[in-house]
């Protein structure tokens, strides 16, 4: 019997929609993308010597790109063609985006169905709306899959242009992407800001006044009319922008003495109407940017929460530009306000919003509850947990608050003057103070936007202020001087990076996410607290990028990209004249990329990974990681810093690493020179080892603290090096021990391992078949992994490092009686276990690994990030870290390995075969 086969991206998004189609209909997901444009090393021989070979893309014959069926992916497509053998229809119903568009496009070229095809589209995966996007499909949207295939050419073309300029002048293995690159260039300048600023101290003055009523607080304004510095009057050098007065602590102290003193009167009470209009509808961004405010996940979490929320029916699409609501969103978002909180709470017509951005496409709607009547959070409570249950939440308050009646009240103003006397200072201060009054609380009432900074006035209703008539005089309860200084500016949090993307117009909302991602990813930037540290690789990396790609990076070049992308999405421009102005370059002056990476010759690579920090100090960014450096002058002496014999050679430079935990902006020059002195420090002197006569010290290395001798070679004997190099023994101090407080005979019986308990008679066979019994000594001692117990090539983990001194020979033997295990103890139940991961169906749990936590499915494992803790991983990430490593696919180098394992065995096979008949033919002449 046919059936009507339906193919979705995901199994979660299969699953949901198949329960709202009846029997003759299969759903069935793709899982994502099934085919791409491979790397050069994956291409087939006959390829690879072609146009293709290069970039996978015949740049010279339209900028065609060579796709590949992902080896992954075979299966599926095996099965999508076995069920639509028995189908009557096709129904293309991936996403309504470009991504969506360019996955039904390769599934229709991959497929070739002889049967009728129907591209089937919907903003949310309720039973109505399925049911209704079967009866109204569509044609696929050519120019929508251009756009797409634009933009993936695009970035292929970018990255494997400019990421080879980066290995050679930077570092190996680095990347650079169209959006990535701008994105790290945004958070160095931010931490270049705050590299150079200077703070600056100021002092404030708050008084205590009241009248007939409650006391209320002002702060001063004025002095003899000169309005008083706060901290918005500072420039990022600790300079004075206009003409304000700087106080400092005497001043104002002597200030706040006089107000207290002062007969003081109210000179001017001013009164404005107050209004607050609510927010838009969630788009991708915003929806972003206030779960990162407001829930606390990064922007990839929260669209991975999102994604469930959405293939589950609950929200609708939440890959979105537009702030519009469908009719029937707008009327139960207006029902619910006026059930909740009132009639008074709806305003008589229904709030329509502007495009958030121009390109915005207004066919799709804003994020909201899915259905045409939204269900309340209590609706959803017992089907819902954790970030998925406040995420929906968070959508369906904000909903409703865009359909509720304005914030309405007033803004006081009262400005007091006082006489200071015969104060030093001034003669006159005006203090002034400032309160708002809600009168109705309108949208508030349901929701309240978070804010990326904190905000410096009071909330809303909080600072009331008297009745007061200009004239009135008010008395002083007290006055009060406090000294401030003024704050660098913040870093970026990753909702102020996709807030500042955003405005700049760089990249899509749709891929903030996964670009804030990678740059992690890629050692670009590491979380220091809540926000995104750029490390000096994205310095070194950023600097390269203005000096020689200035183009590349330049925002406004990056943003109308984007807008030219939206261009041939919409039909208005053609996909190949594009790309070969973006390649080749206009002819009228407009370098293309390829003129742009020709010749990097003269990139001094030096130069572009070294950051000036001050004061004879520079950070160079090297193959093993960043270092600080000071480079003493020729002829100067490096203790005194004087200026001894200009004749002499320049010293060497002395060197040191930076700890990774320190930020660039925390690194000054007198911090460097403490990591040059800990370099340089010759250690402390512990005492002398009796038996040798040479002295023991402990010193901080680049693995930790550790002992070890000092060895002297006599002056008339020729330095040696390599084997013939005397070493000096050494030993890593026990996690336990502090090199403040270790002493020689600790030092001396940790440089005596390891430590023999004794041994056993063990009985070797040689090759003769020949039996000896040997004395094999069993000895425990410390090693990278931690304390252990060796016998031969045998070894065991012990549990402390204490036991490498207590145990004795009877309790290694009882170790050794029993079966090894794997690793270093016992199994130990996972860390963290979570539910079934939606893909694959199995089991997901975090298990401790040999290069650290990882979670697992059982055929999958995926590494932990550095920002990935197994106490507080959620099962969201724990199935996004899954899906990322099965979407890579299996490691190349495994193939490779794979392959030359296959090939060295045919080679071995012929070589037999050969050899055999040789023998053959032998035998016949003899």
């Amino acid at each position: 019997m046919a059936t009507k086969l339906v193919i979705v991206e995901s199994p979660a998004k299969a699953k949901t929609i198949g329960g709202y189609l009846g029997s003759d209909y299969v759903v069935e997901a793709s899982v994502g993308h099934i085919r791409d444009i491979p790397t050069p090393s994956e291409m087939p021989a006959e390829m690879k010597k072609g146009p293709f070979g290069r970039f996978g893309i015949n740049i010279e014959e339209g900028f065609e790109p060579f796709y590949v069926v992902d080896p992954d992916k075979k299966k599926k497509v095996a099965e999508l063609k076995r069920l639509l053998k028995d189908a009557d229809t096709l129904y293309l119903a991936t996403d309504e985006d470009r991504e969506g568009e360019a996955i039904a496009r390769h599934l229709l070229e991959t497929l070739k169905p002889k049967v009728p095809v129907k591209r089937m589209v919907f903003h949310e995966i309720t039973k109505e709306a399925i049911q209704r996007a079967v009866e109204e499909t569509r044609e696929l949207d050519i120019a929508q899959v251009n756009a797409r295939e634009t933009r993936r050419i695009l970035d292929r073309l970018y990255g494997y242009e400019v990421s080879p300029v980066l290995w050679r002048k930077v570092k190996a293995g680095l990347s650079a992407g169209r959006v990535q690159s701008v994105a790290t260039r945004i958070v160095v300048e931010r931490e270049r800001e705050r590299m150079a600023f200077k703070v600056a101290s100021y002092w404030s003055v708050e008084g205590t006044f009241s009248s007939t009523s409650a006391p209320f607080a002002a702060r001063l304004a004025s002095l003899d009319g000169t309005k008083v510095a706060t901290g918005s009057d500072f420039d990022d050098t600790g300079s004075l922008k206009g003409t304000a007065r700087q106080l400092d602590e005497r001043a104002a102290t002597a200030v706040a003495e006089a107000t207290i003193a002062a007969a003081v009167t109210v000179s001017s009470v001013t009164e404005k109407p107050y209004t607050r209009r609510p927010y838009a509808p969630f788009t991708t961004s915003t929806l972003q940017q206030e779960a990162g405010r407001k829930l606390g996940p990064g922007a990839k979490a929260a669209m991975g929460v999102a994604q469930k929320l959405y293939e589950n029916g609950y929200i609708t699409y939440m890959r979105t530009d537009s702030t519009n609501l469908s009719g029937s969103a707008i009327a139960a978002a207006r029902g619910r306000a006026g059930d909740m909180y009132g009639a008074d709470f709806v305003p008589e017509s229904p709030r329509v919003y502007g495009k958030k951005s121009k390109n915005a496409r207004e066919a799709h709607e804003a994020i909201r509850p899915a259905g045409d009547r939204s269900r309340t959070p209590a609706r959803v409570a017992g089907e819902l947990r954790g970030d998925q249950f406040k995420l929906y939440e968070l959508i369906w308050k904000r909903t409703v608050a865009s359909q509720m009646a304005d914030a309405k009240g007033s803004t006081a103003t009262i400005k007091l003057g006082a006489d200071l006397g015969g104060c030093e200072v001034a003669t006159t201060a005006e203090y002034s103070a400032s309160g708002t009054v809600i009168t109705f609380k309108g949208f508030p009432a349901a929701y309240e936007e978070g804010t990326d900074e904190p905000r410096e006035s009071k909330k809303d209703g909080e600072a009331r202020l008297p009745k007061l008539s200009e004239g009135a005089a008010v008395d002083v309860v007290d006055a009060n001087a406090s000294g401030h200084e003024t704050s660098p500016p913040a870093r970026y949090t990753e909702a102020s990076l996709v807030k500042k993307m955003e405005e700049l117009g760089i990249g899509r909302p749709s891929t903030y996410a996964s670009t804030i991602s990678t740059i992690r990813d890629r050692g670009y930037v590491r979380k220091k607290g809540s926000a995104p540290a750029p490390t000096w690789l994205a310095f070194a990396v950023t600097r390269l990028m203005e000096v020689h790609f200035s183009r590349l990076v330049d925002y406004r070049f990056t943003a109308s990209m984007e807008e030219d992308l939206d261009e041939i999405a919409s039909g208005s421009a053609e996909r190949v004249a594009w790309l070969q102005r973006f390649y080749y370059g206009d002819g009228r002056g407009s370098e293309g990329l390829a003129s742009l990476v020709s010749d990097p010759g003269d990139i001094d690579a030096r130069a572009i990974s070294t950051i000036d920090i001050g004061d004879g100090i520079v950070v160079r960014v090297g193959r093993y990681g960043p270092y600080v450096e000071e480079v003493v002058p020729k002829g100067v002496d490096p203790a005194t810093g004087e200026v001894t014999d200009e004749t002499k050679t320049t010293p060497a430079p002395k060197r040191a690493t930076i700890n990774d935990d320190v930020a660039p902006d925390e690194l000054t020059p007198a911090m460097a020179r403490e990591f040059l002195a800990a370099a340089a420090d010759d250690g402390r002197v512990l005492g002398q080892d009796p038996e040798t006569g040479r002295e023991v010290i402990v010193k901080n290395g680049r693995y930790g603290p550790f002992v070890t001798e000092v060895l002297e070679e006599a002056a008339d004997d020729k330095p040696k090096r390599g084997k013939a190099k005397a070493k000096p023994r050494t030993a890593s101090l026990f996690k336990s021990m502090d090199p403040a407080t270790v002493d020689s005979e600790q030092a001396l019986r940790l440089l005596s391992l390891p430590r023999t308990l004794g041994t056993v008679t063990e009985t070797t066979t040689a090759e003769d078949g020949t039996e000896t019994q040997v004395e094999v000594p069993i000895t425990a001692q410390n090693g990278r992994y931690g304390p252990y117990l060796k016998k031969g090539t045998d070894s065991r983990s012990i549990e402390t490092e204490e036991q490498i001194f207590a145990m004795t020979l009877e309790e290694a033997l009882a170790i050794y009686a029993q079966p090894k295990q794997r690793g270093r103890a016992a199994a130990k139940p996972p860390p963290a276990e979570f539910g079934e991961d939606p893909v694959s169906g199995k089991k997901v749990v975090v298990k401790d690994g040999r290069f650290g936590p990882y979670v697992t499915d059982g055929e999958t494992n995926a590494t932990l990030r550095r920002d990935d803790e197994p106490e507080t991983l959620t099962a969201e990430r724990a199935y996004e870290l899954i899906a990322e490593k099965g979407a890579k696919g299996p490691s190349t180098r495994k193939k490779s390995a794979k392959k030359a394992t296959k090939k060295a065995a045919k080679k071995t096979v012929k070589k037999t075969a050969a050899k055999k008949t040789a023998k053959k033919t032998a035998a016949k002449k003899s």
